[in-house]
C-alpha cells in the first residue's frame, strides 16, 4: 500500500478512536464563570455581605441594605444609623417596636415600614418557633424564660396562652388579647374551647407589664380563677399564670396562688 493511502488510513483510525472523547467534551457542562456587575464595589455593604457573609456588617449597614436608598435629606447610611438610633441603637428594641413607628421615621415613606414591619415579624416567628420546638414547660424557670423572649420586652401589654400536652410539651401559643388586662377582653370560655380543640392537658397563661412592675393587679387573681375552675370541668390544669415585667416575672404558682 502507498505510504500516503497509510497515512490516510492512520488518521481514519486515530478520528475513531477519539470520537467518544470529543462527543464527551461536546456534551459535558459548561460552569459558567461567576461574573461581577460593573459597578461592583468591595467596600460597599451589599458586595462585603456576598463576599464575607453578614457577620462583616454592621446594625446599622444591614438595616441600610432593607432600606435600600436614603430620605428626608439623608443618604441610605445616614439613614439607618437615624433609624438605630431611635431605638437607642439596640436591634432587640427595633423588634419589639409597635409597627407604626416605622412609617413616623423621616424618610422611610409606606413601602420601606411595609418591609421593616415583615422583616421584624419573620425574625419574631423564627424566634419564637426555635424556641417552640425545643421548649418543656417542666418547672416555672423553664416558662418564665420562654416568656421573657416572646413577650418580655413588647412595648404594649399582651396576653398570650400556652397549650401543652400531658408531658408539658408544648403544643401551641397563641396571643388571645393585646392591650391591658382592664381594656383586654380574655374570655376564659374561648381559652377552654380552644383547649379541647388542641387536646391540650395543661396551660399556662401569661401576660407582660411594659411598665415593669409584675405585681398582679385584682383582675389578674380574678381572671386566673374563673380560668382554673372553667379548666377543671373539662379535665385540663392551669398550671400557671406569669406576669412579665421588663427585669423580673411573676408566677402564680410559686406564690402558692394555684
Amino acid at each position: 500500500m502507498p505510504s500516503s493511502c497509510l497515512a490516510v488510513a492512520a488518521t481514519e483510525c486515530r478520528d475513531t478512536a477519539d470520537a467518544p472523547a470529543a462527543a464527551a467534551r461536546r456534551t459535558a457542562p459548561v460552569r459558567p464563570r461567576k461574573r461581577r456587575p460593573r459597578n461592583w464595589q468591595p467596600n460597599l455593604p451589599r458586595e462585603r455581605l456576598l463576599e464575607r457573609g453578614p457577620a462583616a456588617l454592621t446594625d446599622a449597614e444591614l438595616i441600610a441594605l432593607l432600606l435600600g436608598t436614603g430620605g428626608g435629606g439623608l443618604d441610605v447610611f445616614d439613614s439607618a444609623r437615624a433609624l438605630l438610633a431611635r431605638f437607642g441603637n439596640s436591634l432587640r428594641d427595633m423588634l419589639d417596636a409597635e409597627p407604626d413607628v416605622f412609617a413616623t421615621h423621616p424618610g422611610i415613606g409606606a413601602a420601606r415600614s411595609a418591609l421593616l414591619i415583615a422583616v421584624t415579624e419573620i425574625t419574631r416567628r423564627a424566634l419564637a418557633e426555635k424556641a417552640r420546638v425545643r421548649v418543656q414547660i417542666d418547672s416555672p424557670g423553664a416558662v418564665e424564660d420562654y416568656l421573657r423572649l416572646t413577650i418580655g420586652t413588647r412595648p404594649y401589654e399582651v396576653f398570650v396562652t400556652l397549650y401543652l400536652d400531658a408531658r408539658h410539651g408544648l403544643i401551641d401559643v397563641e396571643e388571645s388579647a393585646r392591650g391591658s388586662l382592664t381594656r383586654m377582653a380574655v374570655y376564659p370560655r374561648e381559652i377552654v374551647r380552644r383547649a379541647l380543640t388542641l387536646n391540650a392537658a395543661a396551660l399556662v397563661i401569661a401576660h407582660n407589664h411594659p411598665s415593669g412592675a409584675v405585681q398582679p393587679s385584682a383582675e389578674d387573681r380574678r381572671l386566673t380563677r374563673a380560668l382554673h375552675e372553667a379548666l377543671q370541668l373539662v379535665d385540663a390544669k392551669l398550671l400557671d399564670h406569669v406576669v412579665v415585667g421588663t427585669a423580673d416575672t411573676f408566677s402564680f404558682a410559686r406564690a402558692g396562688w394555684l
